[in-house]
């Protein structure tokens, strides 16, 4: 596959890279920007407890990620896996959601800048803004400086891939040190009365802010797209993966914590809600240096993600579902500069226009999505093997992952529609039953050569059950674009990616040659008679 990239991506990454390349791509937008939107409108201080859950799931699909990430060490990420494990349409599908993921991610992040910038300027986000008054609010407000922060990371993401690790590991250094100032001197002014109420939306509101909050641990699979330029991929991937998640998870809590100590929930600003809170408190001064820390952690979120999306990009490329041109590496830099830069010129245009609150819930929606397949993609590569799994325990494997999927979309609807209990009653018992079945009956095929997800198929299947349990929190306008989005997926796919798959061009080229020796042959007979 990557010779079809013309020229190799240059192998310059350890799990030290990794580790803040992780760190750089998560700890940005999600919590400086969403955190105070959650805690204001739906999770109030218990938006604590959101992190923890969407950070408990996240951690699920890192591990299945590290799996393959070591096993099948290139550029194309989870696209690569599922289409490994589950065939060619289901990773297209996949593979549209994660560009997508990726260029909304981008688009979400890069507007994230604004409110951040303004009030490091002493302004009102909407002075840096084009506001179209005969617009749809959603879409009228025109940001030109997301696409300006757009431009100046992909420039850098186009000219190397070990100097876009440096430029992160120290900015992520120096944002580390922001983050830890933020929490010492927010809980020198923490007012515990202000956790009371701790859950004012109850349950229900924790689990749809961990649906939406799933928007701030996104970026941890551009880590795994940089597989193929990693030096030790079975040690330094799943260093680099957990590692990073750990730390990750462990700055959302502490700082989402502080932030609702420091203010009443209902007073936090949900735009800049760290900048507002300490002004709040009577620390002016503190708001620059928190304003300067968010602008560098949504920076270094940017460059991770710009890196990834052109690595996933290249990857389907080299498969000819998408034209072959995003694939080609640059000789110079080594790194995909075709890819690179679409998909920013398609991320400015998005973020130019639609507002954040948009973007981030159709964010969460695909990728709750494709960590799910990535989870299922896991449970067939370990108990199906062409050759060794006889037809018996096939049919018993697909019965058992129908189930779990299944059962689990049944609980997820029943949260959503119902405040009873039956439903958990009868649908809780049924999940247990299928994974317990895959685990007593069905013999794994497969054992991993390097390194193993461990506890399958509960890791995997519990994976499967709390993301599509967060999908269920999700809102309805969410489902609609995200079906859309498909639908759109499905007519390219019939029209143009099933014929131009590179294996189906291979074998449509060899007919073809077939077809032309035989002609040659035939005038030769004709010729000599």
């Amino acid at each position: 596959m990557t010779t079809r990239s013309s020229h190799q991506m240059k192998k310059t990454l350890n799990w030290w890279d990794l580790i803040w390349l992780g760190v750089g791509s998560v700890v940005g937008a999600g919590i400086f920007v969403l955190t105070g939107l959650e805690a204001r409108n739906t999770a109030g201080p218990a938006v604590i407890l959101s992190y923890v859950v969407s950070g408990f799931s996240a951690m699920l699909s890192v591990f299945c990620y590290t799996e393959f990430a070591v096993e099948i060490p290139v550029a194309g990420g989870s696209f690569a896996y599922l289409r490994v494990e589950l065939g060619d349409f289901v990773a297209f599908i996949a593979a549209g959601n994660i560009l997508l993921e990726y260029v909304i991610s981008c688009a979400a992040v890069a507007r994230s800048w604004t409110p951040y910038f303004a009030t490091l300027c002493n302004k009102n986000p909407d002075d840096f803004r084009i506001v179209m008054h005969n617009m749809n609010p959603n879409y009228g407000h025109l940001d030109p400086i997301a696409v300006v922060i757009l431009a100046l990371v992909c420039i850098l993401a186009v000219y190397s891939t070990k100097g876009s690790s440096i430029f992160n590991y120290v900015a992520s250094v120096v944002h580390t040190v922001i983050l830890v100032f933020i929490v010492i001197a927010g809980l020198v002014h923490a007012k515990p009365q202000n956790y009371v109420p701790f859950a004012p939306f109850g349950v229900r509101g924790v689990f749809q802010a961990s649906a939406v909050l799933y928007f701030a641990y996104v970026g941890f699979d551009a880590v795994a797209t940089m597989a193929e330029e990693t030096k030790n991929p079975s040690r330094d991937i799943p260093i680099g993966l957990v590692g990073s998640m750990v730390i990750a998870t462990a700055a959302y809590c502490l700082l989402a914590a502080t932030l609702c100590l420091m203010q009443p929930y209902t007073n936090i600003d949900v735009d800049a809600p760290f900048s507002v809170a300490f002004s709040a408190i009577g620390w002016d001064w503190a708001k620059y240096i928190v304003s300067l820390g968010a602008l560098q952690g949504m920076t270094t979120v940017l460059l991770v993600t710009t890196v990834g999306q052109a690595r996933y990009l290249t990857h389907i490329s080299r498969t000819h579902m998408m034209p072959p041109w995003f694939a080609l590496v640059n000789e110079r830099t080594g790194t995909p500069v075709n890819a690179t830069i679409s998909l920013v010129l398609i991320s400015a245009v998005i973020g130019f226009f639609t507002e954040l609150e948009i973007l981030s819930n159709l964010l969460s929606i695909s990728t709750l999505f494709i960590f799910t397949l990535v989870a299922v993609a896991l449970l067939v590569r370990r108990y199906y093997s062409s050759g060794v799994t006889t037809k018996g325990n096939q049919i018993k494997l697909i019965v058992f992952i129908v189930v779990i999927i299944g059962s689990s979309c049944g609980i997820s609807s029943y949260w959503a529609v119902s405040d009873g209990w039956i439903g958990y009653v009868i649908l809780c018992p049924i999940w247990i039953l299928a994974t317990g079945g895959l685990w007593f009956v069905v013999p794994q095929a497969k054992e991993p050569k390097l390194w193993g997800v461990p506890l399958v198929p509960w890791l995997p299947s519990i994976s499967i059950f709390v993301n599509i349990f967060l999908l269920g929190s999700m809102d309805k306008d969410s489902f609609v674009r995200f079906g859309v989005w498909t639908v759109l997926l499905l007519v390219y796919y019939v029209l143009f990616g099933l014929h131009a798959s590179y294996d189906t061009a291979k074998e449509f080229e060899a007919q073809r040659c077939a077809e032309r020796e035989l002609n040659r042959l035939e005038d030769g007979v004709v010729s000599s008679t």
